[in-house]
């Protein structure tokens, strides 16, 4: 009986060192069977291809009284996911402002940010702004437009030809 005594005084000094010797080892099981919590996740690669395209389409925005406000319409368009854009051919959009100024844009290609706050009128671009009040017709031909619909406005950094009224 001292004998097993005896053993379990020198076994109890080492019962620590034991104990943390299988929770180490549990620990290193749980890490080994769990690997995905541990790698990286890699960020996917977007695709370069359209992902949705549609064919003579027309989208139409309205105001919070129910007038419509805006009007895209198309041949053919196709979203790119990689550039988040909607490249649309045969683009013609109508817009109409708060006060009542109606204009009429179209061009071969249009390229529309997937905000919607603006749209890249390219190749053979023409907008009219119809008279309205004091204001005479205006008429914009170009290569290029960028349309701001929030803004009410058209940028162009290429030449563009203008006709006011008469002018």
């Amino acid at each position: 009986m001292s004998i097993l005594r005896h053993l379990l005084d020198k076994l109890s000094v080492y019962l620590p060192l034991i104990v943390m010797a299988l929770l180490a080892l549990g620990t290193w099981w749980l890490v080994r069977s769990v690997p995905g919590l541990l790698e990286p996740i890699a960020p996917q690669l977007v695709r370069q291809d359209p992902d949705y395209s549609l064919s003579r389409f027309s989208v139409q925005s309205f105001n919070a009284s129910g007038r419509m406000t805006r009007e895209v319409s198309g041949e053919n368009a196709q979203h790119f996911p990689a550039n988040k854009t909607l490249v649309i051919s045969q683009i013609r959009m109508t817009a109409e402002s708060d006060n009542g100024a109606r204009m009429l844009a179209q061009a071969t290609q249009g390229l529309v940010a997937d905000d919607g706050k603006t749209i890249t009128l390219t190749g053979q671009a023409n907008a009219i702004r119809h008279a309205y009040g004091n204001s005479p017709k205006i008429e914009l031909q170009g290569e290029r437009f960028v349309a701001l619909p929030d803004e009410d406005r058209l940028l162009s950094s290429a030449p563009v030809r203008i006709e006011r009224g008469h002018d």
